[in-house]
């Protein structure tokens, strides 16, 4: 193995006079020497925490990316040293400077791999999880070196392709002229290859493997013989084209029994409205669909009605919609309708103009009607969204069809970084409350919460309430592309949020990989971190949203632990 660490030609000549050396093919043993040193400084980054806790593999798939991120960065700044001909110190001064910093790196990315075991064994303390042993280091190796020779494989291929353009080109026009035209042609060409080809052919599959998966039934759901559940023998819908996470968002939730046992007595059957991506052609047929169901099990004659977003899958969280039930004794109606088969962190690249077209039409179809009814006896009219699904609630807060008729109230949790209102009202927060739960307008209208409760606020709430759910571990929300180059306020603010690592710090490229990477993880840690929201954070948010008249706090503590006594499944 060679290893390049020279920035200049043999000599000392500038190295576009200098004979030029062999080049590398695609599977020699032949490194430069900068890109190593960087490659090692990133390594080390690497290996500190995020904001999730990672497992030996996904240490592994960060670690080799980041990695091969600080060569390709090494190797090009070594390429661009020699081609601008700047020289380079010769002699004692670059061995003692070259070897400091080795013995820098070296010291740091040792440090990290001690540290890295007690780093994550402190966040998984914090999330309440198994701790880890030193046994993952055989994983996160084997898994690092695994993913930096295919990049490097990929790189070096790609790399041979262009001088082999370069040099076809240089036959017919100037060499510089047609270094620049194929080098942009060929970037074009990948461009378009990944942003096309290979992005639509991932989600074409996913899209095929995700809709075989929505025909199933989770275990121990059944088709519900109420009338007022969709998919009954009485219902409009269909109970094989609700989907799977429609079957079981309309078979779920409190039974009346229940219900009577938390409230003393006089509950209703909570209504539950549902509408597959397969119960009808188009979009407008679903909303029209929904709304006759609604109209046919009597929702408009119920005290409250919530109209839901779904996640990618049609998924319902059964935290953040049962507390609804309890609040109202059963005399609600709660309706949603899917527009994806996709799992949430593939549906949230693939699906944000479905799911804001779907909340669009869906809202004005059924708000059209509820805005028809004589005020006094229509239902409340509320919003929920989890995830993407608080994507497609803000835009219909968005929406000029709100103002004739506005809402009652909005509940969203977990809003990804995608949601426009949400970066609005986090950017324009009053400067002495956190990024990671902000107050706004002195909370006349929005209010923020965390497991811990809501942000401090000497505001009045207004007869509207907006609430958003939101935890300082959860990379759906703080993900951004500006952690590419800018430290995040909530990593400098102090304090930080209880659910974030102390020695969680930032880094230009690396953190919003690291971020990134947590993404897929988000929803399989406990519920309370994450994008996991619990079962007592969303009753609270829901009795903060809906204020029930006569509602006592000892009333909430009872609902918190009817709910945390029940079981619930997840998307």
């Amino acid at each position: 193995m060679s290893v390049d660490i020279d920035t200049a030609a043999p000599g000392g000549l500038p190295a576009d006079t200098a004979a030029p050396r062999p080049k590398p093919r695609i599977f020699a043993l032949s490194f430069s020497g900068p890109g190593l040193v960087v490659a090692a400084l990133f390594l080390g980054i690497s290996l500190q925490p995020s904001l999730l806790p990672r497992a030996g593999y996904v240490q592994g798939l960060a670690s080799g990316i980041t990695m091969m991120i600080g060569y390709g960065i090494g190797a090009g700044a070594q390429s661009l040293w020699n081609y601008l001909g700047i020289p380079t110190l010769k002699g004692r001064w670059r061995t003692v400077i070259v070897g400091v910093i080795i013995a820098l790196i070296a010291w740091g990315v040792l440090f990290s791999a001690w540290r890295q075991v007690g780093w994550q064994n402190e966040i998984r303390t914090t999330f309440g999880m198994e701790s880890i042993t030193f046994t993952v280091w055989p994983v996160i190796i084997g898994v690092a070196l695994g993913v930096s020779v295919l990049i490097l494989i990929v790189a070096r291929s790609l790399r041979k392709l262009f001088r082999a353009v370069f040099a076809w080109l240089d036959r017919l026009l100037p060499r510089r002229l047609a270094q620049v035209l194929g080098a942009g042609a060929l970037l074009l060409l990948i461009w378009l290859l990944i942003t096309g080809l290979l992005v639509n052919g991932f989600f074409a599959v996913a899209n095929t493997m995700f809709s075989s998966r929505d025909g199933a039934t989770s275990p121990g759901i059944e088709q519900p013989t109420s009338a007022a559940r969709s998919g009954s023998p009485e219902s409009l819908v269909k109970w094989d084209e609700l989907g799977r996470q429609g079957r079981s968002f309309v078979a779920s939730g409190p039974t009346v029994a229940q219900l009577d046992a938390f409230s003393g007595g006089g509950a209703m059957e909570p209504i539950r409205a549902y509408v597959g991506l397969k119960s009808a052609a188009t979009l407008q047929e679903r909303a029209d669909l929904l709304l006759a169901e609604l109209k046919r099990t009597g929702a408009f004659d119920r005290k409250a009605l919530v109209l839901t977003t779904t996640t990618g899958t049609g998924f319902l969280d059964p935290n953040g919609v049962n507390p609804v039930d309890y609040i109202f004794n059963g005399d609600d109606a709660i309706a949603g309708v899917q527009y994806s088969y996709l799992p949430s962190w593939i549906s949230l690249l693939a699906d944000q103009d479905a799911v804001k077209e779907t909340s669009r039409v869906v809202f004005e179809t059924v708000h059209g009607y509820w805005s028809t009814l004589p005020e006094a006896s229509r239902p409340k009219f509320y919003l929920y969204g989890l995830s993407l699904g608080s994507y497609g609630v803000e835009s219909v807060l968005n929406s000029i069809s709100i103002i004739n008729a506005p809402i009652d109230g909005a509940f969203m949790s977990g809003p990804p970084f995608v949601n426009d209102l949400h970066t609005i009202v986090e950017t324009g927060r009053e400067p002495s409350s956190p990024e990671w739960l902000p107050v706004y307008q002195n909370g006349t209208t929005v209010r923020f919460m965390n497991e811990e409760g809501f942000a401090v606020t000497a505001g009045t709430w207004g007869s509207t309430r907006v609430v958003y759910l939101q935890h300082g571990s959860d990379p759906v929300v703080f993900f951004s592309p500006s952690l590419a180059w800018g430290a995040p306020d909530w990593l400098a603010e102090t304090p930080r949020a209880p659910d974030v690592a102390p020695q969680m710090g930032w880094f230009p490229l690396v953190t919003m990989w690291q971020v990134a990477l947590d993404l897929p993880g988000a929803g399989n840690v406990p519920d309370g971190f994450g994008h996991m929201y619990s079962k007592q954070a969303n009753a609270l948010g829901w009795i903060a949203v809906t204020n029930p008249p006569g509602w006592t706090p000892e009333q909430s503590k009872k609902l918190v632990a009817t709910l945390n006594a029940t079981s619930t499944t997840s998307d």
